[in-house]
């Protein structure tokens, strides 16, 4: 990657070309990135990839008019044609009124330094090899474990620089570490899977491959002679590897460009109660090491906690600039963004936890599902019906009693959400996290 000050003047550069063109206003984005990865089945390597890679993309408005380039040549001559071509595509785009920079008011002027994004040291393969052997290895040790899918192990470094015409410059930088491992258990027919996997910003923040292989190897044995169940009507309890799913309907529903174009299934719950009381759920740019933490958004707005749900009520939507325009309100520093236009993103957005262990929440339900796996995506964003494929364990008199595997859950978002009971478990280990979470009512589809 190039040194802060170059990223820097390479925009500087497009945005005087922009505006050398024609362009009345501009914004441009460098996106750079350098990783190593590895995978191993069965003790031998498969894989060894390195990558570097940079994309820039400039946004040029002539009046109302907007147009989008993007490219991986930053020579001057590369610049000077992307910058050309964006303001040749303007003038015969049609017009948008709510398209536009930032307001610059709302620009980042100062940022937080305690974000701790980045672990200096670099991997070398050597050692991302061995570390996929331990998971693997570990996993393959657990009785009852037949086959590997096979283990992963990577690092990265990225960079992301953001100037526009009206005076913002910016950039900040992170690190990733990852591994993981997914493995097979049973023969023929009766074979299950699953996986499990870590990722940190630093590398001491990993947890220790050893113990993420043999994870792995549990979680895939414990769903062997899964059974089907008959339909039903039962509490429900979501573990927090798929708790987090909950979240990220919300997410969509609130997005400012959903609630713009009237589908959503919340668009006339802003100030609602739409959880129960005492429910939080927050949105963290700036929490330290965060998988998607970052000083300033997508447009160079500064980025802020913000509790999306209080005491069980909606209190905003997730905007960018133009849909905060379209709504008549302002930006919430939310723009996420690559090399094009911006849109409505969250960051580290968790619920808080509740007061009640997982085994307290399980304690009293006689029939229910505890669920490990979701799949297919049956969720319709703008009534809020909830349809989803889902494997686990069957909860009798309080306990997990034995694995279940082909069921549908259904049920409506608006009346999940009301039902919601979280516990006391939340870990922050993904973008989006919750803890464990109950909703009694949820309809069972088996056999």
């Amino acid at each position: 990657m190039t040194e802060r000050g170059t990223s820097l003047d390479i925009l500087d550069t497009l945005l005087t070309l922009a505006r050398d063109a024609g362009a009345e206003a501009a914004d441009a984005v460098l996106l750079e990135s350098a990783s190593l990865g590895v995978s191993c089945r069965l003790g031998q390597m498969e894989d060894l990839e390195r990558s570097e890679g940079r994309d820039v993309g400039l946004r040029v408005l002539i009046g109302k008019k907007q147009a989008v380039v993007s490219g991986s040549d930053t020579a001057p001559r590369a610049l000077a044609l992307i910058a050309q071509r964006a303001v040749d595509m303007a003038r015969y785009a049609p017009e948008d009124r709510f398209a536009g920079l930032a307001d610059e008011a709302l620009l980042a002027r100062h940022w937080p330094d305690n974000l701790d994004m980045i672990d200096p040291s670099e991997p070398g393969a050597e050692e991302l090899i061995e570390q996929a052997r331990i998971t693997e290895d570990a996993a393959r040790a657990v009785s009852g474990i037949t086959n590997s899918e096979g283990a992963s192990a990577s690092w990265s470094r990225g960079r992301i620089s953001l100037a526009t015409s009206h005076g913002f410059a910016g950039t900040y930088e992170n690190t990733s570490f990852a591994l993981g491992v997914s493995v097979l258990a049973g023969e023929g027919t009766a074979m299950e899977r699953d996986y499990e996997y870590d990722s940190a910003r630093h590398r001491g923040d990993l947890d220790d491959a050893a113990d993420i292989g043999r994870r792995a190897a549990e979680r895939t044995v414990r769903r062997l002679n899964a059974r089907s169940h008959k339909t039903c009507r039962v509490p429900v309890v979501y573990e927090p590897r798929v708790a987090g799913g909950l979240l990220g309907h919300l997410a969509g529903a609130i997005s400012g460009s959903a609630i713009a174009r009237g589908t959503s299934f919340l668009k006339e719950s802003l100030g609602q109660p739409i959880f129960a009381p005492g429910i939080m759920v927050i949105d963290d740019p700036l929490r330290p090491r965060g998988p998607r933490s970052k000083p300033f958004d997508g447009e160079g707005v500064a980025t802020s906690r913000r509790e999306i749900v209080a005491d069980g009520h909606l209190t905003t939507w997730i905007m960018d600039s133009t849909s905060a325009r379209q709504l008549g309100l302002q930006t919430t520093g939310h723009a996420s963004r690559g090399t094009g236009l911006p849109a409505p993103g969250v960051t580290n957005l968790y619920m808080a936890p509740g007061s009640a262990s997982p085994e307290d929440l399980i304690a009293d339900i006689e029939d229910g599902l505890y669920i490990t796996e979701m799949i297919g995506m049956g969720v319709n964003g703008v009534t809020g019906d909830y349809s989803r494929g889902a494997s686990g364990f069957w909860i009798e008199n309080g306990k997990l009693a034995y694995p279940v595997s082909g069921l549908t859950i259904a049920g409506n978002l608006k009346d999940m959400y009301k039902a919601l009971i979280p516990a006391s478990d939340l870990t922050f280990k993904y973008g989006v996290n919750a803890p464990t979470v109950r909703i009694d009512g949820m309809t069972i589809a088996g056999n």
